[in-house]
């Protein structure tokens, strides 16, 4: 993102944008809140900015206007990124974005959930991840940590006005499609969940949904219950006591949410980890891929009816997760990267095994290929289901396989590249149509991608330290600890204080299994981070299955959500 942008908006908004001076490399302006609507809609139509990531509130209780909103904007077609601010008093409404980007719906939900930011125009402005009964906001400042509460009751996403409304736009509807048709009545509609109970919906989520037969004509989603405050949790933790609640979010590729957020916090600091660090970090992350791609495409046949799949590849994933185990002591929850580094290097015989193993899982892809590539049911099942378009994806925010299956060939690893992935040869698979069938055909041909890196890693992994030389950051070694006051007072400070991280912030991402896995980190300068907002790939792509959903049939709505891949851990957090 070049000056001459911040420029620009200058000019256009006669001096009403102010420049905000980043040290990290995200430019960053600061608008007034009743210019936002119209800077995000130039920066759309006239800049190319086509997708707002993300939205990330603040609170700052002694500032006059307490909270701050982030509004994270990315150009893919431009390869460019603005954040875009507004201040706003207890109780000032920001106006939503919602006419601007789709994904604005979701985002300034949870922003009123946690901080009480109320949006002007929002036009269904509820709870999303705090139960409805939940009171206060949990991610104030003053709302205290270890208060619990007890929420119990159910809430009904349809009101029977609700069911009016869509029965009268399901009959306008038919109308125009047919020309004529019969009145759809209130009556003949029935209310059906889908989930939290099935394992079809594969985890707590849930869908209420209005069926006229077994047609869809509205849906409405909600996130389950899983959540446990990660980022409640950030702040009275130190930013090495936040690297084990990475794991938890997508819990099917742990390594990757662990490195990323360790380069997140780098970021801020101002270090790079070490060349070898980072070719072991691009390992890993590869083969935590893998193994998420593995979980997606297995999970979504056998909703589809196709089991024997399951056996094929599912085997490969436990045998990858023994050598995982091997290198780090846990299988699911690996706790493997380290804030400058990793907590320790590979042992003797990981490439040998690893390439064995890559070797299994191309025998194993290449026979589910051979089941699924031509099979009738399987293409009945899952061609033109789940169909969404590229402007409309962009617009609800999708990244990662899901966005390239509409045939937006854009993968962070190219455009941003990161941990010396500029230096790896690779392709970026993409799709046509932005159906279920893509998003399983771009996961099966990523996985084969990501072999090729793994193994081109191998070969050329550099030797020298694991970790920076900077020991107010790095644990000290433990010769120098057991030999040394020096070495104990060192190794004391940073447990008990953490890293004294620079005030500061800064936006932090990568290419996650799902796509865009951000870490949006704020610092006081202290050892605790002062704000850690979670940027999780498929919070923004739930956020599109209602309309993904309607006016299709309940087991293409199945097959739908599988092909999206949602991990309950990072939707919730």
């Amino acid at each position: 993102m070049s000056q001459k942008l911040v420029e620009r908006l200058q000019q256009e908004f006669s001096g009403e944008v102010q420049a905000v001076s980043n040290p990290q490399g995200d430019e960053t302006i600061f608008v007034g809140r009743d210019k936002l609507v119209d800077v995000l809609t130039h920066l759309r139509d006239t800049e190319g900015c086509e997708q707002l990531s993300d939205v990330v509130g603040v609170d700052y209780p002694d500032r006059d206007q307490r909270f701050e909103v982030n509004y994270l904007l990315r150009s893919w077609k431009n390869n460019q990124r603005i954040i875009v601010k507004v201040a706003a008093g207890e109780d000032e409404p920001v106006p939503t974005a919602t006419g601007v980007y789709r994904s604005a719906d979701w985002h300034e939900r949870e922003v009123f959930d946690l901080l009480g930011v109320p949006f002007d125009g929002h036009p269904d402005l509820r709870r999303i991840l705090c139960h409805h009964q939940f009171e206060g906001h949990a991610l104030r400042k003053d709302y205290p940590i270890e208060q619990g509460q007890e929420c119990s009751r159910p809430e009904h996403l349809f009101s029977d006005q609700d069911i009016n409304a869509a029965a009268r736009r399901a009959t306008n509807l038919v109308t125009e499609l047919e020309g004529a048709g019969d009145e759809i009545h209130p009556s003949d509609l029935l209310t059906v969940n889908l989930g939290p109970s099935h394992p079809a919906m594969h985890g707590a989520l849930r869908a209420e949904v209005l069926i006229d037969g077994e047609t869809i004509i509205e849906a409405r989603t909600e996130i389950g219950y899983i959540h446990r405050c990660f980022e409640k949790e950030a702040e009275d933790h130190t930013w090495a006591q936040v690297m084990p609640y990475t794991d938890r979010l997508n819990y099917c590729s742990a390594m990757l949410n662990n490195s990323i957020y360790a380069s997140a916090v780098e970021k801020l600091i101002g270090i790079e980890a070490t060349p070898r660090a980072q070719a072991i970090r691009v390992i890993v992350g590869e083969l935590s891929r893998i193994i998420d791609h593995l979980v997606c495409v297995c999970a979504n046949l056998v909703d589809v009816g196709a089991l024997t799949n399951y056996w094929y590849l599912y085997n490969v994933r436990e045998s990858i997760y023994e050598s995982l185990e091997k290198l780090c002591g846990s299988r699911l929850t690996t706790n493997y990267a380290r804030i400058g580094g990793m907590s320790h290097d590979l042992y003797d015989g990981f490439e040998t095994e690893i390439l064995h193993k890559l070797k299994e899982m191309d025998k194993g892809n290449s026979d589910v290929m051979k089941l699924i590539a031509r099979n009738g049911i399987f293409l009945d099942r899952t061609v033109d289901v789940g169909v969404i378009n590229q402007e409309d994806a962009l617009s609800f925010g999708y990244t990662g396989p899901c966005l390239r299956a509409t045939g937006l060939a854009y993968d962070l690893r190219k455009s941003s590249p990161y941990w010396g992935y500029e230096n790896y040869d690779f392709a970026i698979p993409t799709g046509t149509s932005g159906d279920t069938h893509d998003r399983i055909m771009v996961r099966m041909a990523e996985m084969v991608q990501s072999r090729s890196i793994i193994v081109q890693a191998l070969e050329n992994i550099p030797d020298g330290p694991l970790n920076v030389d900077d020991h107010s950051v790095v644990m000290p070694p433990k010769e120098k600890v057991y030999d040394s006051i020096e070495g104990v007072m060192n190794q004391f400070k940073l447990v008990y204080e953490g890293i004294q991280v620079p005030a500061g912030e800064a936006y932090g991402f990568g290419e996650g299994a799902n796509g865009e896995l951000g870490f949006f980190c704020v610092s006081d300068g202290t050892g605790n981070p002062y704000r850690l907002k979670v940027r999780p790939p498929c919070f923004p792509i739930f956020s599109s299955y209602a309309f993904l959903a309607q006016g299709g049939m309940i087991p293409d709505a199945i097959a739908t959500l599988g092909s999206l891949n949602i991990i309950a851990g990072e939707l919730d957090r």
